[in-house]
C-alpha cells in the first residue's frame, strides 16, 4: 500500500507516507475531515518511467505482475520482496542506492532476490480479486523454487502473511515491514475504517470504469510534499546537489500512479480494513479459510516509532496472532515514519542489515535453547 499517512494541515511539517491509506482516500469526497497523503497531480506513464536502481531481468510475465530477478547467483536461498500494490510503483523497494531494500539485502549477503513489480490495472483487469494476486504470487514462488523467504512491505505484508498461512510449506522465513494486519489496534487507519461511508468506495470504482484510477487519486489530493517532508521520509539532508537529484526522483516516483482493479480494491476495503477478517480468522484465500496459527515459520517484524499509518503497536501485535514460537520472532522498532521503513537512509543503515543477517542466520541454536 506501493501508503500514506493522514493528511495534516498545510505547514504542519508532517511527513507524507507511502500510499497505504488508499482504501480510504475515496471517503474524502464525503468527509472533509478525512485523512490523506500530501500529493500532486499526475503525469503520463510510459517509456519514460523511472529506471530501476538494481540491475535485473524479468523472470516471469504474469497478469498481475512482472517478476523481477535481481539475483547475483543461481544458487542459494531465494528471497522474494513483495512490494505493496497500493497506488505507487514497486520502485519503492529499489529507490536509489542507500534507500533500496533490494540493495540492502544484497549488501547483507542475500544473493538471490526477486521483486513483485505489480502492473497498473487495465480495463480487462477490473474483476481481478485478492485470489488473483495470491494465485500469481504462488506461480511466481513455484517459478523461483520453494521454500522462499518472503519480505512483505506494508500491504505486501498482509498479502505475504496470507500466502504463508495458505501455503506454509512454501515459506521458510517471513519479514513483515510496516504491515497492517490487525486493524482493531487503534490507528488513524482503523478509525477511518470504522467511520468512512461505504458508498464512496463503490462510486470511486464506478467512476473508474470498474478500476480505481491512480490519476484521479492524484488529482483529488494534489498537495505537493515539500522538501522537509521528503527529507524526513528519506532520512537525509537534501540541501546539496545530491539532494536535488533525490528530490526530483522522488517527485517523479510520486507522479507515476498505478490503477487498481475495482474488485480487488473493494475486497481489501471491506474484508481487511473494515471487517478485519485476517486478524479474526474469517478470511478465505483460494478456497480455504486462513488460520494465522498455521504460520509457524520464523518471523521478523519491522515497525516505525513515528508511523501514523501502521503504528508500532499494531505492527508488533501481529506476533501474537501467529503460530510461530516466541523464540523465533524477531523485531525492530525504528525512529521512522511509514515510508522511511522502506526508503529511509537511517533504516537502511540499521534495520535492513539486521534483517539480512537474520535471514542468513542459523536458527538451530535458538530451537535448541527453546526446547
Amino acid at each position: 500500500m506501493a501508503g500514506k499517512s493522514g493528511q495534516q494541515p498545510a505547514g504542519s511539517g508532517h511527513v507524507p507516507e507511502e500510499p497505504m491509506l488508499w482504501p480510504f482516500a475515496a471517503a474524502r469526497l464525503a468527509m472533509d475531515a478525512c485523512f490523506w497523503w500530501l500529493e500532486r497531480g499526475p503525469v503520463e506513464q510510459g517509456d519514460d518511467e523511472l529506471p530501476w536502481t538494481t540491475p535485473g531481468t524479468v523472470a516471469l510475465e504474469l497478469t498481475t505482475m512482472r517478476l523481477r530477478d535481481c539475483s547475483r547467483t543461481r544458487s542459494g536461498q531465494p528471497a522474494l520482496v513483495c512490494a505493496p500494490y497500493a497506488l505507487h510503483r514497486a520502485l519503492l523497494a529499489d529507490f536509489v542506492p542507500g534507500h533500496s531494500v533490494v540493495q540492502s539485502l544484497q549488501h547483507g549477503g542475500i544473493d538471490r532476490i526477486y521483486l513483485t513489480d505489480w502492473r497498473s490495472a487495465t480495463p480487462d483487469m477490473r474483476y481481478l480479486s485478492i485470489d488473483s494476486y495470491l494465485g500469481d504470487l504462488n506461480v511466481a514462488i513455484d517459478e523461483i523454487g520453494a521454500p522462499v523467504d518472503l519480505v512483505g512491505l506494508c500491504q505486501g505484508g498482509w498479502l505475504s502473511l496470507i500466502y504463508a498461512a495458505r501455503f506454509p510449506a512454501k515459506v521458510r522465513r517471513l519479514v513483515l515491514a510496516g504491515a497492517p494486519v490487525d486493524l482493531s489496534v487503534e490507528s488513524r487507519l482503523s478509525q477511518l475504517a470504522r467511520n468512512a461511508p461505504e458508498m464512496v468506495y463503490d462510486q470511486l470504482v464506478v467512476r473508474g470504469g470498474g478500476n480505481v484510477s491512480g490519476e484521479e487519486m492524484l488529482r483529488v489530493w494534489s498537495k505537493t510534499p515539500d522538501r522537509d517532508d521528503i527529507a524526513a521520509a528519506l532520512q537525509k539532508d537534501l540541501s546539496d546537489e545530491e539532494g536535488a537529484v533525490l528530490l526530483a526522483r522522488f517527485d517523479r516516483w510520486n507522479n507515476e500512479p498505478l490503477n487498481l482493479p475495482g474488485t480487488y480494491y473493494l475486497q481489501i476495503v471491506n474484508w481487511i480494513f473494515r471487517e478485519n477478517r485476517i486478524a479474526t480468522g474469517h478470511f478465505t484465500a483460494l478456497g480455504r479459510r486462513i488460520d494465522l496459527k498455521d504460520v509457524k515459520a520464523p518471523v521478523f517484524l519491522l515497525a516505525g516509532l513515528d508511523d501514523d499509518v501502521v503504528p508500532a503497536a499494531q505492527a508488533l501485535a501481529t506476533a501474537g496472532l501467529l503460530g510461530t514460537p516466541p523464540a523465533f520472532v524477531a523485531a525492530s522498532s525504528e525512529p521512522s515514519n511509514h515510508l522511511g521503513l522502506f526508503m529511509g537512509a537511517g533504516t537502511h543503515m540499521r534495520a535492513w542489515p539486521r534483517i539480512a543477517e537474520w535471514l542468513r542466520s542459523d536458527l538451530s541454536g535458538v530451537l535448541a535453547r527453546s526446547a
